[in-house]
């Protein structure tokens, strides 16, 4: 497949909401190392194998790096993010639903879903989202987590050019 540009559209109101997740996530990894033993943090890094000692090893050798790949793709995503997420001054300035194109260049595209990905965990982690079926729809507390899903999806989607 050749790789292509994506443009996604956002609504400045997406692009501020979904560069402030992509902030907060940052941060949680930063404070990995100084917060061990955190669920997001080891469903983020998973255990490689079922022993525990070799489990144990492996993350350490392992974990500083893939976190600090999962920090990289998230800033990347920043970067795309930095125009589109501009709040103007006036909240109720009607440009804040006014659909924003995100060009992502075809090595911005993995880093994008990485991130997404990586977020909906943390998230389903927090939520207890163990299974997909296990949440309802209607409860709001899920909003964030299905809107997360639905962007992903349309990413893969445009990604494998449906």
């Amino acid at each position: 497949m050749t790789p292509r540009l994506v443009i996604l559209e956002l609504t400045r109101l997406e692009a501020a909401h979904l560069a402030g997740l992509v902030t907060q996530f940052v941060e949680l990894v930063d404070g990995a190392v100084t917060d061990d033993g955190d669920p997001a943090i080891a469903r983020l890094a998973p255990d490689a194998y079922d022993e525990p000692g070799a489990a144990d090893e492996f993350r350490r050798l392992t974990e500083a790096d893939l976190l600090d790949r999962r920090r990289d793709d998230a800033r990347i995503v920043l970067g795309s993010l930095a125009d589109a997420a501009r709040i103007p001054d006036d909240p109720d300035d009607p440009v804040l639903l006014e659909a924003v194109p995100v060009e992502l260049a075809p090595d911005a595209i993995g880093a994008w879903l990485r991130t997404l990905a990586a977020i909906r965990l943390v998230l389903a982690t927090r939520l207890g989202i163990t299974e997909e079926d296990r949440h309802s729809p209607e409860d709001p507390r899920f909003g964030i987590y299905d809107w997360l899903g639905y962007r992903l999806d349309g990413l893969v989607s445009a990604v494998e050019g449906d």
